[in-house]
């Protein structure tokens, strides 16, 4: 199946959970626990628009590769390392606790 294929068949399960919430609204009420799970079932299809708007109804491409950084083997320049601190350890001249 294809992303948009997938897409739409979620909005369909969408669309019948709808109906259903809404059938057993009128069996059970509008308490509070029902309020929750029509709360629910509304940020699902919330959740599945903002999911359709990021993917742009294409589909997903690879992502790209990132880009390689090469590391000298050279040692670095001592200097850099002046005034650091070791992590977890603190300052040269003083004790660990």
């Amino acid at each position: 199946m294809t992303l948009q294929d997938d897409m739409t068949s979620v909005q369909r399960c969408l669309d019948d959970l709808t109906r259903c919430v809404t059938r057993l609204e009128q069996q059970v009420g509008s308490g509070l626990e029902m309020r929750r799970v029509r709360s629910d079932a509304e940020h699902l299809r919330e959740s599945l628009a903002l999911l359709r708007a990021a993917t742009g109804g294409t589909e997903a491409s690879p992502a790209p590769r990132p880009e390689m950084v090469t590391i000298p083997d050279a040692p670095y320049d001592a200097a850099l390392w002046t005034d650091a601190e070791d992590e977890g350890l603190g300052a040269r001249d003083r004790h660990a606790p």
